[in-house]
């Protein structure tokens, strides 16, 4: 071996390998006492590839997934009109048992509503202005509430004082059964069929929806 020391094998960028001595590489290197860096390029093993390819393939099919059930959540399964009224049975403030079929040939006109919301109270002058005129006609509004707190509930209705049905579910299971998820929304049933949705809060004396009412008699 040529010269006293320690000789190193070193590996250069393009795969070349020459004999070096180690005072070479302590001359080489900076003066700032950096460490020496090598062009050696470190490869992964085969199986860590395959592992996070894997990985990444899984994270990928749960987000599908994830994303599947969040469009299946929003699509619109409210009934239709022109289809059956789904059933529910829910006593009145006034003691009444009311369902689907207790208004036979008679137009119903069910709202769904809370205390809390503006659009909801908003329309309720026109709504109840428009029982008292067809009271006699056979149209009937029942208006459920989603209100979970009962003394609010009821002191909101002391206040008012409205001439229709009005009712209280605080699981808002009914609502739920007829895909309503927004409020005010009111549908307008005759002989169990769904002739109307209003989606939106209404004015119930307006012309059009005076004629549409009178042409359900």
């Amino acid at each position: 071996m040529p010269g006293a020391g320690h000789w190193i094998l070193v590996s250069g960028a393009f795969g070349e390998s020459k004999l070096t001595s180690e005072s070479s590489l302590q001359e080489a290197s900076p003066a700032n006492g950096a460490p020496h860096k090598s062009n050696t390029i470190r490869r992964h093993p085969a199986g860590f590839l395959s592992t996070t390819n894997i990985l990444r393939a899984l994270l990928a099919l749960c987000t599908a997934a994830f994303l599947a059930v969040i469009v299946a959540s929003l699509r619109d399964t409210s009934p239709k009109e022109g289809s059956t009224a789904p059933a529910f049975s829910i006593t009145t403030d006034s003691g009444r048992q009311v369902s689907v079929n207790s208004f036979g040939g008679k137009v119903l006109v069910l709202n769904f509503w809370a205390t809390w919301c503006a659009p909801c109270i908003e329309e309720i002058p026109s709504l109840n202005a428009m029982q008292q005129r067809f009271a006699k006609s056979g149209v009937v509004v029942v208006a459920i509430s989603i209100d979970k707190n009962s003394r609010k509930y009821h002191a909101f209705l002391d206040r008012i004082h409205v001439s229709f049905d009005t009712a209280r579910d605080p699981s808002a299971g009914i609502s739920e059964r007829y895909g309503t998820f927004q409020y005010p929304e009111t549908y307008i049933i005759k002989d169990g069929k769904i002739m109307r949705k209003f989606p939106n809060a209404e004015n119930w004396t307006s012309d059009d929806l005076t004629q549409y009412i009178q042409s359900l008699l």
